[in-house]
């Protein structure tokens, strides 16, 4: 029995289990924000809705926040973000993430350990309408209007609409400059639809660390960049390739969502064929402007951008078997968060350092600490040199290893100062085991959630 065929089993075994008392349906507006009310009201105590801002109409763009201690962020607790409906006319992610919601409430309930053990380690925030104004023009228009609806009220296309900050990489490699948290124009703020505006005051209120848009109109797993780095030869199909640094790692993670779906590894749908189901996004088709990008380039999320269906607002009839191909997909990217490295940044008297930068030797693009000191660093398994510094402290570097199944821990404590230190003993810091004959310093954290 083939992976796909066991997924879509093991979906419809769920969709049985946990939300059958759910008729899956498409939401309007109205009915979307009472479907998120009721979710924190039948789960209280790991669920928080709230709003990052309003839509061009005053529509409210609703998140909900479902972690064991919604409202605050628990140090070494990453943050994960799904995103749907991004473009109005593509309203699958929509009901995907609205499923769920009810999903991770029910089976919090009946104390399944997956669940619990996934909302234990992890903060997830779902907004499942970007574009509330364009999924209404969609849905009074109906199915046969392919592209109604897809900008917001005013007709911009949302995903291309956020800051390009592609040219600061070329200059910061000629001259040394930074390679992360690229910085944006003093009238940005100008420049950008207020959906957009919310979601970027939003990334910038939250350390998050993993991240999906949810689109429609194929089926594959798309992963950045989508800007073109160089132009397509002449007679060629398709535009070369636009990596990343992490391309390596970002391939994987779109493996992951593509072989735990019930189809979309196979690669063969909407006419087109993709190897894995995967694809470079400026690979595929070129984009400016858009939200993947944005993520990598100005914070300390990976985000991938998800093609979910060959409809852009498939029937209401099709969303069971959509959701049963999709529910596993949705969770087991989810707990990708819990790999690569974690820990905290100290300084002498084990405070805190939020802003420093996290280096991985042979990976041009940095992380930082957020305001407690914790850093998450997405990794594949093998060994690194990481180094840490931070205004004002002298640098730290450690070798470390990162396993499969697990996300590593490695604290650093930072002395004052201005010159780098040697490779760092961390065996300074408190609960650090000794390290290993070959100089690697493994701390493996193994409350890592199953179904990876």
């Amino acid at each position: 029995m083939s992976a796909g065929v066991r997924s879509v089993l093991w979906g419809l075994l769920w969709l049985w289990q946990a939300v059958g008392a759910l008729r899956l349906r498409h939401h309007g507006y109205e009915d979307m924000v009472r479907t998120l009310f009721k979710v924190q009201r039948e789960c209280p105590f790991i669920t928080r809705v709230y709003s990052i801002g309003r839509s061009v109409q005053n529509r409210h763009l609703y998140v909900l926040e479902i972690s064991d201690n919604p409202g605050i962020h628990e140090p070494l607790e990453p943050e994960v973000k799904y995103v749907a409906n991004m473009h109005g006319n593509e309203v699958l992610g929509r009901e995907l993430l609205l499923a769920l919601a009810q999903l991770l409430c029910e089976q919090h309930k009946l104390r399944d350990p997956r669940i619990t053990s996934l909302l234990q380690g992890v903060r997830i925030h779902l907004l499942p309408s970007m574009n509330p104004d364009g999924y209404q023009l969609a849905a009074e228009q109906g199915y046969g209007k392919y592209l109604g609806g897809r900008g917001n009220a005013r007709g911009v296309d949302l995903n291309r609409n956020f800051p390009d900050l592609h040219l600061i990489p070329l200059q910061a490699d000629s001259r040394g400059g930074r390679n992360h948290h690229l910085p944006l124009a003093d009238n940005w703020t100008e420049q950008v639809e207020p959906e957009t505006l919310a979601v970027i005051n939003w990334m910038k209120s939250y350390n998050f660390v993993l991240s999906a848009n949810l689109h429609g109109g194929a089926v594959l797993a798309n992963y950045p960049f989508d800007k073109a780095s160089e132009p397509r030869a002449r007679g060629s199909r398709r535009h070369p390739p636009s990596p990343t640094p992490d391309d390596k790692l970002f391939r994987q993670l779109a493996k992951v969502y593509s072989y735990a779906h019930g189809w979309m590894h196979q690669g063969s749908t909407c006419g087109e064929y993709f190897p894995d189901g995967i694809t470079n996004g400026a690979q595929w088709y070129p984009i400016s402007r858009g939200m993947q990008d944005f993520n990598y380039l100005h914070t300390n999320c990976l985000e991938i951008t998800l093609e979910l269906s060959c409809a852009k607002f498939p029937p209401a009839r099709e969303l069971p078997r959509e959701w049963a191909a999709n529910q596993e997909a949705l969770l087991t990217y989810l707990e990708q968060v819990h790999r690569g490295i974690k820990g905290m940044i100290l300084d002498e008297n084990s405070n805190g350092i939020d802003e420093a930068v996290i280096s991985v030797d042979g990976i041009n693009h940095d992380m930082t600490s957020g305001l407690s000191g914790d850093y998450f660093r997405l990794l594949l398994p093998g060994q690194y040199t990481v180094t840490v510094s931070a205004k004002g402290y002298k640098s730290k570097t450690a070798n470390v290893i990162v396993y499969p199944q697990e996300v590593t821990r490695v604290d650093f404590q930072l002395v004052p100062g201005i010159q780098a230190l040697p490779t760092a003993n961390l065996t300074e810091i408190p609960g650090n085991p000794q390290p290993s004959p070959q100089g690697l310093y493994p701390i493996p954290h193994r409350s890592r959630p199953q179904g990876l």
